[in-house]
C-alpha cells in the first residue's frame, strides 16, 4: 500500500536530462574522453579496447511483446528505456543514488535512458511491483517518451514481470537481467562465458513462458495411439525446462573441470611460497587501473560498470624485492544476485585463497561507505572474512577532501591513492610489503657457487637480508620458509671455536 495517494508525493520524477549527480557520468565523475597517448601513459596498452569499441548495437530492432510466439528466450535488446524504482527505506538521496546506479548499468548495456521514476511504498506490490495505479502512470510515461523497455530497480518475480508487462505493453526487465546482459557482453574467456551462461539459465528457468503450441502436450506411450495414450503427456514448456536443467548440470561439470586448472596454478604458487594479493572492490572503482599501475598488466580500463569480468593474475615485486602475485577480480555491486555469486564462486575463490585483500573503493562516489558494505557482504559469502584487508581509496585526485578524511578516520588500515596520476602508489607498495606474510625462519648459510639454484630460490621465495660473495661461495643471511631452510641448513657455517 502506498503511503500517499498524491502523484507528487508518491512518485518522484527524475528530469529527462537527469540533474547533476544522477547521470552515470556525473555519478562516476571520470572523464573518459582521454586521448590515446594519455590512456597508454596511465593505464597501459588497453589491448582489447579496440575489440570492445567495435561492438555497436543496431537501432530499430523491435522488442514488442507480440513479436514473440515461442517460449521466452528473448535476448535483451535495450534501446530506449525508462527506469522505475521502489523506495521502501532510507532517505530520498539513497533512492536516487540507487536509480542513478541503475542508469549507469543501463548505459553500460548500450541503452538510452529517457526517464526515471521513484515510488514511495512500504514494500513492493506483489502483483505489479509498483501497484496498479502507478503502473498506469508508468504506461503514460512510456507513451510520452517513446520508450520500448522498462527496467525495474529490483528483482521481479515471474508473476510481477508478466502483470507489469500486461499493463505497460512494452518489455519489462529487472536489475538482475540487466547485470546478466552486461556480463554476457563482457565475458571473453571460456570459463567466464560458461559462468555467465549458467547464471542466465538459472535466472531464466522460472521465467519461461508459453504461448500457443508451447502449451501443447506430447502423445502418451504405446504404439499407434489408441488405448495406450492414457494420461497427459509432457508439454513443450515442460520439455524446455527439463532441457535447461540438463544444460545447467552439464555447465556445472564443465566449470568444475575448468576450475581444476586454476587450482593447479594456485597450488604451484603455494608450493613455491609466493604470497598472493587479491584486488576486490565495487565495480568501476578503478581495480584494473590499479593493477596496471602496479604491474603494467595492460588490461582494459574503461569508465563502465563491469568492464572487467575475467580474472587477471600478474606477477609483482615489493620495494624490498619480494615476489608476489596480484589478482584482479570481477567487480561487485549492491544487490548482487545470489545465483550470480554462486556461478562466479570459482573465480571469487582468488579472494578467499589470497594472503591479502586490496579493497578498492571509489573516493569520488557520493556514498563510498555503501560500496564498502556491499563488497564486504560478498566477501563474507565467499568465506574470505579472515583474510587481512587494506582499504585503498582510489580516485583521490577527484574526491572530496572531507570524504577522504572521513574514510581514512573510520577505516583502520586505509590509504588514499590515485591510479590515474600515481599519487601515493609508492606508499601503497610499502604498505603491501609490510602486510604480506613473511618467511618464518631466519638463517645464515655459505652456499657453494655450484649450488647457485639455492641462492636464486632464496631470492624468489624468501627475503634476503644480506648477501656477500666470498672465495668459498655466497654468504647469505635470509628469512625463508621451513622447507628451503632445511635445504640450506647443511651450508650453515660452523661456529668459531
Amino acid at each position: 500500500m502506498t503511503s500517499s495517494s498524491s502523484p507528487s508525493q508518491d512518485t518522484k520524477r527524475l528530469a529527462q536530462t537527469y540533474p547533476e549527480g544522477l547521470r552515470a557520468d556525473a555519478l562516476m565523475e571520470e572523464d573518459v574522453a582521454w586521448s590515446h597517448g594519455i590512456d597508454s601513459e596511465w593505464d597501459g596498452e588497453q589491448f582489447d579496447r579496440s575489440d570492445r569499441a567495435a561492438l555497436r548495437r543496431v537501432a530499430g530492432l523491435s522488442t514488442e511483446l507480440e513479436d514473440v510466439t515461442e517460449v521466452e528466450y528473448r535476448q535483451l535488446r535495450l534501446e530506449r528505456v525508462v527506469l522505475v524504482g521502489v523506495w521502501t527505506s532510507g532517505t530520498v538521496q539513497d533512492a536516487e543514488n540507487s536509480l542513478a546506479e541503475l542508469a549507469a548499468l543501463a548505459e553500460t548495456a548500450g541503452a538510452l535512458v529517457l526517464d526515471g521514476v521513484i515510488q514511495r511504498r512500504d514494500k513492493p506490490d506483489a502483483a505489479t511491483y509498483i501497484g496498479s495505479g502507478k503502473a498506469q502512470e508508468l504506461r503514460d510515461v512510456v507513451l510520452e517518451t517513446g520508450a520500448d523497455t522498462v527496467i525495474c530497480d529490483g528483482e521481479l518475480s515471474p508473476g510481477q514481470l508478466i502483470h507489469l508487462e500486461d499493463v505497460v505493453k512494452v518489455k519489462v526487465i529487472d536489475r538482475t537481467a540487466l547485470i546478466l546482459d552486461i556480463f554476457a557482453q563482457h565475458a571473453k574467456s571460456r570459463e567466464g562465458k560458461a559462468q555467465v551462461a549458467l547464471a542466465q539459465m538459472q535466472y531464466m528457468l522460472p521465467r519461461l513462458r508459453g504461448w500457443g503450441q508451447s502449451l501443447s502436450r506430447q502423445m502418451g506411450g504405446g504404439k499407434g495411439g489408441g488405448l495406450a495414450t492414457r494420461g497427459p503427456g509432457e508439454t513443450k514448456i515442460e520439455t524446455d525446462r527439463r532441457r535447461i536443467r540438463e544444460k545447467m548440470a552439464k555447465m556445472r561439470r564443465e566449470i568444475a573441470e575448468m576450475k581444476t586448472g586454476r587450482e593447479i596454478k594456485r597450488q604451484e604458487r603455494k608450493r613455491h611460497k609466493v604470497p598472493s594479493v587479491a584486488i576486490a572492490g565495487y565495480t568501476n572503482a578503478g581495480k584494473s587501473s590499479l593493477l596496471n599501475r602496479l604491474t603494467g598488466a595492460g588490461v582494459l580500463v574503461e569508465n563502465a560498470l563491469f568492464a572487467t569480468l575475467d580474472p587477471t593474475v600478474r606477477r609483482a615485486e615489493t620495494p624490498s624485492g619480494r615476489l608476489y602475485t596480484l589478482a584482479d577480480t570481477v567487480g561487485f555491486v549492491r544487490h548482487l544476485p545470489h545465483h550470480l555469486v554462486e556461478a562466479f564462486r570459482s573465480t571469487m575463490e582468488e579472494v578467499g585463497d589470497s594472503d591479502l585483500i586490496l579493497h578498492v573503493v571509489d573516493g569520488s562516489h557520493p556514498v563510498p561507505e555503501e560500496q564498502l558494505a556491499a563488497v564486504r557482504e560478498v566477501i563474507r559469502d565467499v568465506g574470505a572474512t579472515d583474510v587481512p584487508e587494506i582499504v585503498v581509496v582510489n580516485k583521490a585526485d577527484m574526491a572530496d577532501p572531507l570524504v577522504l578524511q572521513r574514510l581514512l578516520r573510520v577505516e583502520k588500515r586505509a590509504i588514499a591513492v590515485s591510479a590515474r596520476t600515481g599519487q601515493n602508489i609508492d606508499e601503497l607498495l610499502a604498505l603491501i610489503d609490510n602486510e604480506l606474510p613473511r618467511p618464518s625462519v631466519e638463517i645464515e648459510a655459505l652456499v657453494p657457487y655450484t649450488h647457485g639454484k639455492l641462492v636464486a630460490r632464496a631470492h624468489d621465495e624468501g627475503e634476503v637480508i644480506s648477501e656477500e660473495h666470498t672465495p668459498e661461495g655466497t654468504l647469505l643471511k635470509v628469512r625463508v620458509h621451513e622447507e628451503l631452510a632445511a635445504e640450506l641448513t647443511p651450508y650453515v657455517p660452523a661456529p668459531l671455536a
